[in-house]
């Protein structure tokens, strides 16, 4: 048996798509083949350190909060704290860790404090293979903008990615910033999935009853919905300033929370549809389906974006769907046939494109046929699973 270590900033219950393709891949690697520990912040003093969850047992340290909410903005100066030190305190849990296990493989999970922590078990132990997953949807210039810092380090975060010995991202779009970087090893491009037949199961009707009556929607609604974390970068503002331009009718089922919530909903008061947007506050994973189930078309015009699992699980719900052509979008919408495209900041755009499905039932049941068959075909969790170990793991392994 294998043992692989994890370095991530934040795991399960704080999870994103990031923390959520980590924790689908791993429970779908067979445990007398590969074994998984992560070291990850505890933020929440309510957590234990040391927990079993799927094929991971996760080692969490830090400073912690109760219930903190772990956004940039509201995070605990405690937990802001123990996030500038986890390349110290995470590389030091790393030696003492594989003092009992000897690992056979490293993975970072996105190139921020947790790859820096990596990275410096890659400099005392360069034998281990050292593998560097990448989901953020930011390009260079961005990067640099959000993270001034990298000004004065640009050669040691460039070590991130030239240290690895093997790179895998989500989309074509992630690919060309890697070699921008400067990176010249093989890359591998592995999509995020979707757990198809959760998203497409039939619910029961007393289910789909519930939600209808936790959301409003009444007879002849038409409900946009979007989910993620509430950050403007998403471009929920876009689609709030869009129905305006809509009929009454139209509204909009936004899950989620983040820290630009009260501006979210700000905007939605100034424009004039506070009544037509329902907040709903965080929805776990598991429960989403349902919602995907009540509402009719699925709206996300992202300013940046690495990939969004949220789109193939709308393809697997069967919802048509409304997205910009930035970052991996483009790698699985192709407009008219899986998906139409809206313009980036321009909600007349939005709603041009809500527009096209209202009016044009048979262009609705060409792109979710379209649709449903790729997120079957390419985006299911085992079939990704299947090409994480045939590309990453079993070389990597046999290599170091």
């Amino acid at each position: 048996m294998k043992r692989i270590l994890i370095f991530a900033l934040a795991y399960v219950p704080f999870v994103g798509g990031a923390e959520l393709a980590v924790k689908e891949i791993t429970d779908r690697i067979d445990q007398a083949e590969s074994t998984f520990d992560m070291i990850t912040l505890r933020f929440d003093r309510n957590l234990p350190k040391v927990q079993k969850i799927g094929n991971v047992t996760v080692y969490r340290i830090g400073f912690t909060a109760n219930n903190p909410k772990i956004s940039d903005r509201s995070m605990p100066l405690q937990c802001k704290i123990a996030k500038i030190l986890f390349p110290f305190t995470s590389f030091f849990k790393a030696l003492s860790l594989n003092r009992n296990h000897r690992y056979d493989m490293i993975w970072a999970l996105m190139a921020n404090q947790a790859a820096f922590g990596a990275l410096l078990f890659k400099y005392t132990h360069p034998r281990i293979p050292y593998f560097l997953e990448l989901q953020d949807g930011n390009s260079l210039k961005q990067i640099k903008t959000r993270r001034p810092f990298l000004r004065l380090a640009w050669p040691l975060y460039r070590s991130i990615y030239l240290k690895a010995d093997r790179i895998k991202v989500i989309s074509h779009f992630i690919e060309h910033l890697a070699r921008e970087i400067g990176y010249k090893k093989a890359i591998e491009v592995i999509p995020n999935g979707v757990d198809v037949a959760k998203f497409a199961a039939l619910h029961a009707p007393e289910e789909i009853a519930d939600v209808r009556r936790q959301t409003g929607k009444k007879l002849g609604d038409i409900f946009l919905f979007t989910a993620s974390r509430l950050v403007l970068s998403r471009g929920v503002e876009d689609i709030i300033r869009a129905l305006p331009y809509l009929p009454h009718n139209v509204k909009l089922l936004v899950a989620g929370d983040g820290e630009d919530r009260l501006q979210l909903e700000n905007i939605a008061k100034d424009s004039g549809v506070r009544e037509r947007v329902v907040f709903l506050g965080h929805i776990s994973h598991d429960a989403l389906p349902k919602y995907f189930a009540v509402c009719d078309i699925f709206v996300r015009p992202s300013i940046i974006e690495g990939m969004g699992s949220a789109f193939i699980e709308a393809f697997a719900a069967g919802i048509p769907i409304v997205a910009t052509p930035v970052g991996g979008i483009p790698d699985f919408l192709k407009d008219g046939e899986t998906g139409i495209f809206c313009k980036v900041r321009d909600p007349q755009s939005v709603a041009d494109a809500v527009t096209r499905y209202i009016n044009d039932p048979s262009l609705v049941a060409r792109i979710i046929e379209n649709a449903k068959k790729l997120a079957q075909d390419h985006y299911d969790w085992n079939m990704i699973a299947r090409t994480m170990r045939k590309k990453i793991f079993e070389p990597l392994i046999k290599r170091g």
